[in-house]
């Protein structure tokens, strides 16, 4: 991988998961990639680890299978997810998501899809960059301009450095700088809550199942790793996160060791705690002249229903192909019909999911009387009737 400025085919802004997934799409082309990251190169060589555990689908799997990524995590630290509940207000009932027994004997599933660390998918990813000979690498650089017009697009650097493409890709975050220069407005969910996360471990086993607790005034979900250790993320009102990032790290798994009522014995912590603000945003479209959005720079989830990085690899899934199908045709790689196209195909993959997943926050943490009935209701009626029922176990496979 070059570390030298050139012109470039396609320019591509941030080395996060998404960034890194688009490029890797690639390799064995004759296409140019520049690949801009603000973060130190030591930072993508040996990311930290960030409490953040990623539920993978099964087709997000085979992406990153067809990808080489997959073949680089350490069996050890890829979990199953085979089971997921969800409870509300209390935890004497729940409603229980297992593999759909069509997909189980068409797909041989034998899982709902697996948690890996976040850290471990962008360490993978980049190893699989480092060795393309056609993507040059600039870290430690902050974009301070972006233009494009009908022929090409302009990247400027805060050294001065001007870099030109065909195209310019945005995946620097859910609160893009580079949506933000090319004119492209968002819809943002602050949702006024901070999630803390970090991982325990237990005596009692954790049956691969993941917990999702909509417990009154707070959300606990509960991430399977291996059969005794597990990720533990609360959601709280922002008003309330102060007093437990003022606990020592024993008091916080000691909390959220009473939530789950002591279900898996006692809690024990197992590294670090981190936390971060809570909130969504749908770009109001992923395309423009020359120009397009993948990754949180296009939609970044609640991440209740575990479709963030999943619907950033879909991003790169559904542009990558079609940059290359055009590339071999001979046909522009940033016309306005291929972005339109992707734009068109993946707006109708996210927009449900990213208002879908909005109300049912909603839904599940108001705690007013009547919503707490509805609530309830909800889960009854979603445990009882197989079409729903299967329907949302079908978003959680993939």
């Amino acid at each position: 991988m070059s570390d030298s400025a050139h012109h470039s085919d396609i320019i591509i802004v941030g080395a996060g998961p998404a960034g890194l997934a688009f490029c890797r799409f690639f390799k064995g082309s004759d296409l140019r990639l520049t690949l801009i990251e603000k973060a130190p190169l030591t930072a993508l060589q040996t990311p930290a680890y960030d409490g953040r555990e990623i539920a993978l689908t099964n087709t997000s799997k085979e992406i990153l299978q067809n990808l080489g990524a997959w073949q680089r995590f350490n069996p050890d630290e890829i979990y199953p997810l085979k089971d997921a509940k969800v409870y509300s207000g209390h935890l004497n009932y729940a409603l229980h998501f297992q593999v759909p027994k069509l997909m189980h004997l068409q797909r041989s599933l034998d899982r709902l899809g697996n948690l890996i660390s976040n850290h471990n998918i962008k360490k993978a990813l980049y190893d699989e960059v480092a060795t393309m000979d056609n993507v040059t690498l600039i870290t430690d650089a902050t974009v301070t301009d972006v233009n494009t017009d009908d022929n090409k697009a302009c990247v400027t650097l805060m050294d001065g450095r001007q870099l030109q493409a065909d195209l310019v890709i945005a995946a620097d975050s859910r609160l893009s700088g580079v949506r933000r220069m090319l004119g492209i407005g968002a819809q943002m969910h602050d949702f006024g809550r901070t999630v803390i996360v970090f991982r325990v471990t237990h005596p009692l086993s954790n049956h691969a199942t993941a917990q999702e607790c909509f417990l009154y005034g707070r959300t606990l979900a509960l991430l399977p790793l291996n059969e005794t250790m597990t990720n533990c993320v609360i959601t709280l009102d922002n008003t309330q996160a102060d007093e437990l990032l003022k606990m020592t790290p024993e008091q916080l798994a000691h909390e959220a060791q009473r939530m789950f009522g002591d279900r898996f014995g006692a809690f024990s912590i197992a590294g670090s705690v981190h936390h971060y603000p809570l909130m969504g945003v749908h770009a109001h479209r992923f395309n423009a002249n020359r120009a397009a959005l993948i990754g949180d720079a296009a939609v970044g989830m609640h991440p209740v229903t575990a479709h963030g990085y999943n619907l950033g690899l879909f991003s790169a899934n559904t542009l990558a192909p079609l940059i290359l199908q055009a590339h071999r045709r001979g046909l522009d790689i940033g016309s306005n019909q291929l972005l339109s196209t992707y734009n068109r195909r993946h707006q109708a993959h996210t927009r449900p999911l990213y208002h879908g997943t909005n109300a049912m926050v909603t839904l599940f943490t108001t705690d007013t009387p009547p919503m707490r009935a509805v609530r309830d209701l909800a889960l009854r009626v979603s445990n009882n009737f197989p079409p729903v029922k299967h329907w949302i176990a079908k978003q959680l496979v993939g």
